[in-house]
Parts: C-alpha cells; structure tokens; sequence
C-alpha cells in the first residue's frame, strides 16, 4: 500500500502486478480551465482518469446550493458529493490511487488530500508527475477523458467515506484562533503574493495577519521529484523554529497549492497539520478581516 509517494519505477510495478488501482491525471491551469482536459487528451498514462479540479475536485458556484464543504475560489465538494464522483468513476474502497500531473505536483495533491479527507488511506502522489514516468520509459496514450460509464472498471463501484485522516479547518476556526500559540498558519503563495505586491487571482492583495511564507514549489528537487525526508525536516524545523508542528494550519489562494506543504510535512515526519481550504480567497472575501501586507 503506498499512502504518500510512489516512484515510476513502482507505479509500473504496481500496475504489473493486478493489484487494485486507478490512476488520476490532474493536470490543470488556472488560467485557462479547459487546458488541463486538453494535456490529458494529448498524453496520458494508459488507463488514467481525468479529475477536473473545477467540476470534480471543487463544487464552484453558490456554496448554498451545492453544498460545498468550504468556501474560496475553489470550494470542497460535499464528501458525499465527492464519494459519488470516485464511484461513478470506478473507484471503490479497496483500490489503491495514484496521482499525478504535469505541472510540479501543483493540483494532483488536491486528490491525494481529498481521498484521506474521505478516510482512504491508499493513495499516493506520482513523484516528478507525468514527466516522472515519461523519463522512466513508460507509456502514454492520448484521447479525450471518456464518460465515467466507459472510464469504470466496475459499473457496481462503491465508495463509502470513513472518519477522516487529515483535517479541515475553516474561515471561522482560523478567525478565532488568530494570534494563538494554538495555530501556526503556513502561506504557500509565491512571495510577491504573500507581500502583497502582486495578486493576478483574489480582489485583494495581502495576506492573514501572522501567516508564516513557505511556497509550495521549495519542497522539490530540479527534477520535480521532493526533497528527501531529512531536508524537508531541516526545512520545515527551521521555519516552524519553537512553534508545534501539530498547530499548523496550511493555505494557500484556494486550497490547492498549500497540499505540497502537508505532504512534504507528512514525508518528514512531522505532523502534517490542517487544511484551510478557502484560503486567502474565503479570508480576502470579507473585509472586515485583517490584511497584512510586506
């Protein structure tokens, strides 16, 4: 069972083996939402699913009448909603989950936190993403994302959610624990963006008041792949200094690129924190909040 990385050369292993699995492609660009379907119909590993971060990773739109499970630009789905969307895809609770993209492991981590979010613990990021197992020899093949009925491995698929492995916080928690040893928030935006200096994204610059600056892209190698386990503890020692581990709370924009960090905690043997999904684009949204700026 892999639950947080898995090498090409495993992955090919894996797939040799006829254990369970499905792979996901999350390829994905924020500023042009059709463009990661598009990656995925020119190359994909055989077999792979499409996980479209706006219609199947977020419930966008009225959170009142979707039911999301948080708020931002890119809100949580119900966890029923999301446990539906695995089923109708051909996932079931015994499967193992492999993940990936091709743009630095920025939107395949959404899944990998949203699967434990849901209880299932066997699912694991493709380290170094598609370029990973393209350098490694492995195949692709190209063509749309087909219908979940053709893409289903089983039309009697079920998935059940189970108590969940990793935490959720939301706009409230953070708002009142502000300021507390009780809650270290981590920012995986790019500097200039923490700063305030640029925001291409959210109507307002900035960000929470006391957040620590950790970009998610630190966490990996020039290949792609994440730094070992002991230089991502230095790293994360470093940067936490005396605060708890166990009290970080991570965001980013809207809950996507801060998962590197909680995965990169996890493989370091720290524990890995919560999640504010809504992140800056929830917290920005009311302007009643604080904004830190520099």
């Amino acid at each position: 069972m892999y639950t947080d990385l898995i090498s090409a050369t495993q992955l090919v292993e894996l797939l040799a083996s006829g254990t369970p699995c499905r792979v996901f492609d999350c390829s994905f660009d924020l500023a042009q939402a059709d463009a990661g379907a598009a990656m995925y119909a020119q190359s994909h590993i055989p077999g792979a699913v499409y996980a479209h971060l706006d219609t199947a990773l977020s419930s966008k739109g009225d959170r009142l009448l979707t039911g999301a499970a948080s708020g931002g630009r890119h809100p949580l789905p119900a966890r029923d909603t999301f446990a539906q969307w695995l089923a109708t895809a051909g996932f079931g609770n015994g499967m193992q989950a492999v993940v990936y993209d091709r743009q630095g492991n920025n939107f395949c981590g959404r899944l990998w936190w949203m699967l434990k979010w849901l209880g299932h613990a066997p699912v694991a990021v493709l380290d170094g993403g598609l370029q990973a197992w393209v350098a490694h020899g492995g195949g692709t093949e190209s063509g749309p994302a087909p219908g979940f009925s053709a893409a289903a491995s089983s039309a009697t698929a079920v998935f059940s959610t189970a108590a969940p492995l990793l935490d959720l916080v939301d706009v409230g928690q953070v708002e009142r624990r502000l300021g507390s040893t009780q809650q270290v928030l981590i920012d995986a935006r790019a500097p200039a963006r923490f700063k305030g200096e640029v925001e291409p994204l959210d109507p307002v610059a900035g960000h929470v008041p006391g957040a620590l600056n950790r970009p998610f892209s630190l966490n990996f190698n020039a290949d792609g792949t994440f730094k070992p386990a002991a230089q991502l503890r230095a790293e994360f020692d470093a940067l936490l200094g005396s605060r708890a581990a166990g009290a970080v709370v991570h965001h980013c924009g809207s809950g996507v690129s801060a998962i590197p960090n909680i995965l990169a905690m996890q493989i370091a043997g720290l524990a890995p924190g919560a999640l504010f999904a809504g992140s800056w684009s929830e917290w920005c949204s009311d302007p009643a909040r604080p904004v830190a700026r520099g």
